[in-house]
């Protein structure tokens, strides 16, 4: 056979071959559609893609891990063949070093490690712990955002062939769009039991706030009226006294009963909208607020109820926790979406995790479409950001 030939017949096999790793990329990439389709737990979508990568490509191992927003990651799934090694699920991995994962996620594209006994770090260690020696990790964007990552891995050093970060890169690129609804069913359901149960701790601290509070003095109201009504003809002296306590018992209960209404939605911001009710939250804030920015017309009533609260919220986190001086409030418009900013001085450190109050203001803003990011590294403050749509 001639040289042009061999050339010709070597052309059509790369040819071939790269048309059926095509069709069974695709092939893939409908079955995981397939299962998105069928509405399924999360975790098995997860798992399925990781499955389907190390499958089709035929790699040792796969992952699938989630950026945070408090700068670490979450892996949430895992598959090995024959019983090779996989990076255990979990989260609050390191999203730091030279590691692979790290690496693109800085970058936002593939990377490699041919070799992690020649990388140090806290995360490099957690993988010769599991036992992999290399790894190619691709990122995931959703909505031109990074999401997460792809990793394959190996026990083997120098364990991957040249181009595999392409390969690997294009699968991820298609697995994102149902990765990232699986993801949405995820959070979208664990946004509803923390709704429902935030709806049953208000409803706790507002029964115990009234019970506490003006229902004691309106118990005590009515049994100074009793006593008057028994003293008024034998003693209306002791009897005018007794309905001069009533009257201030009265007042300190109507006060209550302001203070309490008032927490639950101030009526500053339904009459006079977003503007005078930050101010007036600055005019009483525990520390000083410089308003430096405020809307010039009226948004929607949710968005103003939103951006409230988020204030509120992180006002009292700085005065409380973060030990700061002062804080700043901007609170603005672009491109038809609001852009409510909150920075204070304070010692940083602040995380949106399942329990807090900032977790709750996070549920609220996506709730209408929007995104609450956070920034608070430790001694440099902390900046809350919630950007809106008006629509």
């Amino acid at each position: 056979m001639t040289d042009a030939a061999e050339t010709e017949t070597t052309g059509r096999d790369e040819s071939l071959a790269r048309l059926r790793g095509l069709v069974e990329e695709q092939a893939a990439l409908r079955r995981v559609a397939t299962l998105v389709a069928s509405d399924p737990d999360p975790s098995e979508v997860f798992t399925s893609v990781c499955e389907e990568v190390g499958t089709v490509l035929g790699i040792e191992g796969t992952n699938l891990t989630r950026f945070e927003g408090d700068g670490t990651q979450t892996v949430l799934a895992g598959w090995s063949a024959h019983g090779a090694p996989v990076f255990p699920l979990g989260g609050g991995v390191p999203l730091e070093g030279d590691a692979a994962v790290p690496k693109a996620s800085r970058s936002g594209r593939p990377e490699r490690i041919d070799d992690y006994a020649e990388v140090s770090g806290e995360l490099a260690e957690m993988i010769r712990g599991a036992g992999i020696a290399s790894a190619v990790a691709a990122p995931i964007k959703v909505a031109g955002r990074l999401w997460g990552a792809i990793v394959a891995t190996t026990a083997r050093p120098y364990g991957f062939p040249p181009g595999t970060e392409e390969r690997v890169a294009d699968f991820a690129e298609l697995v994102a769009n149902a990765i990232a609804n699986a993801d949405a069913r995820e959070k979208l359901a664990a946004s509803r039991a923390r709704i429902v149960e935030a709806g049953d701790s208000e409803r706790r601290r507002l029964e115990r706030n009234l019970h506490d509070g003006a229902q004691q003095r309106l118990v005590s109201l009515a049994l100074a009226l009793r006593q008057v009504e028994a003293e008024l003809g034998d003693d209306p002296e002791s009897a005018k006294r007794l309905l001069a306590g009533a009257r201030d018992e009265l007042a300190l209960a109507l006060d209550d009963l302001r203070a309490l209404a008032h927490g639950i939605h101030p009526g500053i911001l339904r009459d006079r909208g977003l503007g005078a009710a930050l101010e007036a939250l600055a005019a009483r804030a525990p520390l000083p607020v410089e308003v430096r920015a405020l809307p010039k017309t009226r948004f929607p009533e949710p968005v103003e109820v939103a951006a409230y609260y988020l204030v509120a919220e992180a006002v009292t986190n700085a005065a409380k926790h973060a030990r700061a001086n002062a804080v700043t409030v901007r609170a603005t418009v672009a491109d038809d979406r609001a852009l409510v900013e909150v920075r204070d001085d304070g010692i940083g450190g602040a995380e949106i995790g399942s329990g807090s109050g900032l977790r709750g203001l996070a549920d609220r803003v996506e709730a209408l479409g929007g995104r609450l990011d956070l920034s608070s590294p430790p001694e440099s403050g902390t900046t809350l950001v919630a950007n809106i749509p008006l629509g």
